[in-house]
């Protein structure tokens, strides 16, 4: 950020919000038609120092990271006809803003119209051009060649099975170790989980090469489950061994903390707390892990083939041909085999996934 909208900033007069996920919106309007106006509100992103995390033909989200004890906030501008609503949200907000989503939304406006009012008639007629021409990818050239396709292994469905009941045993019994040893801290526990499982997975669809997400995905869900399943199982086993009884069954201590239920400092929840915690121990776990997953898939997808090859196709849907003409085209350079192809579409797929994820709050 220069000095000058550095300086505007601190002039700022700010709107206070409240609210679970406090937000600040305010509308202005533009000449500008939809070409123009979003590689000028790029550009005042990019002088703002924020982070451009999607855009479509209506729409673009950017990213203020947060900085030291403040939380970071997500700023929305949508063009409908002319009319601008520029909208700034806190991520992780505790319910008051301090004014900071209005400075956000204030200072984007301030720092689009100081850009837009250095473009002349010609200027923007040669913007919409470049835009267009971009848009249109008519500047790229088409290769005489692509890179040959990899030689890939079958994909193995049994790898990330297998290796989802080893991690699910490993991380089950090292949690029931450290509550029986140490203390159970929840948040913490659920994050440490959420991460290794999706750490591990990274490496099952390596060794597997086995890329569909959805079958992937009910794996992930039964490793969530098992893993705290066996978790409690771990525990009885520790406890038992620990206190030495012989003889109280797996059923009869989950019974018995059913009847504890959940404490709480000095409260005690009861048996609806202990299933909410469980509950919200699964879901969270699971929540995250997903997030992993879906990132090292996407990332795995993006490395399976070549830019260069994504680029030649993405191209050719570009311009307007369906999946089969691509599918014709990528055969004319070499990568005729239908799952070669499908990892391309797949690769494609991956780009948007990972534009999501960057989305999320």
């Amino acid at each position: 950020m220069n000095e000058e909208l550095k300086e505007y900033e601190s002039k700022i007069k700010k709107e206070f919000s409240y609210g679970y996920t406090p937000k600040f919106e305010k509308e202005f309007r533009t000449q500008l038609n939809e070409i123009v106006f979003f590689p000028i509100a790029k550009e005042a992103i990019e002088n703002l120092g924020w982070n451009l995390v999607f855009e479509d033909e209506s729409t673009l989200e950017a990213k203020q990271i947060a900085e030291g004890f403040h939380w970071g906030q997500k700023i929305t501008i949508k063009y409908q006809s002319g009319k601008v609503i520029v909208n700034s949200k806190s991520n992780q907000s505790p319910f008051f803003d301090f004014g900071r989503n209005s400075k956000r939304v204030k200072l984007f406006i301030h720092a689009f119209k100081n850009l837009e009012t250095k473009y002349d008639k010609k200027q923007l007629a040669e913007l919409e051009d470049k835009t267009n021409k971009a848009n249109n990818m008519d500047d790229y050239k088409i290769p005489e060649t692509l890179p040959k396709p990899k030689r890939q292994t079958k994909p193995k469905f049994w790898i990330p099975i297998i290796g989802g009941i080893l991690i699910s045993a490993i991380l089950a019994l090292l949690m029931a170790f450290m509550t029986v040893k140490v203390s159970y801290v929840i948040g913490i526990f659920e994050v440490a989980i959420a991460f290794l499982i999706g750490f591990a997975f990274k490496y099952f669809i390596k060794l597997s090469n086995y890329t569909d997400i959805d079958k992937l995905n009910y794996i992930l869900i039964g490793v969530v489950l098992l893993t705290y399943f066996l978790n409690q199982y771990f525990l009885y086993l520790l406890i038992i061994s620990e206190k030495k009884i012989e003889s109280l069954s797996f059923l009869n201590f989950i019974e018995l903390r059913f009847q504890e239920g959940l404490n709480i400092e000095s409260m005690n929840t009861g048996w609806i707390g202990l299933v909410v915690s469980w509950m919200f121990q699964i879901g969270f776990t699971y929540g995250l892990a997903y997030i992993h997953l879906t990132s090292n898939l996407s990332q795995y997808m993006l490395k399976k083939v070549p830019m260069e090859v994504v680029d030649f196709a993405y191209y050719h849907f570009v311009k307007g041909k369906d999946e089969s003409g691509v599918r014709k085209e990528l055969a004319s350079k070499g990568w005729s085999n239908i799952e070669d192809q499908n990892d391309i579409f797949e690769a494609i797929e991956a780009i948007q996934g990972i534009q999501y994820l960057n989305r999320m709050d």
